[in-house]
């Protein structure tokens, strides 16, 4: 930390700027593959905790009900579909949203999704493969003055295209993160 960091831990500036932005869940991103546990029904999905994070105050659920009544022939078809209450089940992460407190976690459930997450890109609107094998970058996007955060979902080459052309290094890193090895 610069003598100017310590400075401000000093005078009671950093504490209050360190504790702006909520961090524990910045490891959780969409298409990541989680175990989550069932802590309650509700009529449109389920309440569930991720295991690993229990204790960091995420509001994480499945919205079972737009992920399958389309796909299922009657109601009590699609209620067979809520995995049972205290259960541990895959699932990846669909959306998570950090604009205030609690952070908002949207978890999947459908084969299709626990395979091979597709979303729309934020920049050019084109489907995106998020998790291993796809093309996505993940980009949480925060204010310098207050708190909360914003995720967008972007190919490599929209990103990357959108740099500067004078700013050839970030242009670089973009083609590059998440490739390193």
């Amino acid at each position: 930390m610069s003598a100017t960091g310590r400075g401000m831990l000093g005078c009671g500036m950093g504490k209050r700027f360190m504790e702006r932005f909520e961090t524990e869940s910045l490891a959780l991103m969409p298409g990541q593959k989680v175990q989550a546990r069932v802590l309650s029904h509700h009529p449109w999905g389920v309440v569930v905790e991720i295991v690993g994070y229990e204790n960091v105050g995420l509001s994480v659920s499945i919205d079972t009900i737009q992920q399958f009544s389309q796909t299922t022939s009657s109601y009590d078809e699609l209620l067979a579909l809520f995995p049972p209450v205290g259960s541990r089940i895959d699932a990846v992460i669909e959306q998570i949203h950090r604009w205030h407190p609690p952070v908002s976690v949207r978890l999947s459930i459908r084969p299709g999704d626990l395979e091979s997450l597709v979303r729309s890109c934020d920049f050019c609107g084109e489907p995106i493969t998020l998790g291993p094998g796809g093309d996505a970058l993940v980009l949480d996007s925060r204010s310098s003055d207050g708190p909360g955060s914003h995720t967008l979902i972007s190919h490599r080459h929209c990103l990357a295209e959108r740099i500067r052309p004078e700013n050839g290094g970030e242009r670089a890193r973009a083609w590059k993160i998440g490739t390193m090895h």
